[in-house]
């Protein structure tokens, strides 16, 4: 499993940086909120 970091949201739009492979276009990313919520962002070009 690949981690990365939230680095910037401008509305629907959530930047994540890696410090690896950045994973494919489509690719599902689960996010844990602080309060441990789960949110599924998906990977866009």
């Amino acid at each position: 499993m690949n981690t990365g970091i939230v680095t910037q949201v401008i509305g629907p739009v959530v930047d994540v940086a890696f410090a690896k492979d950045l994973p494919p276009i489509y690719q599902a990313l689960e996010l844990t909120m602080p309060d441990k919520a789960k949110l599924v962002l998906e990977v866009q070009q």
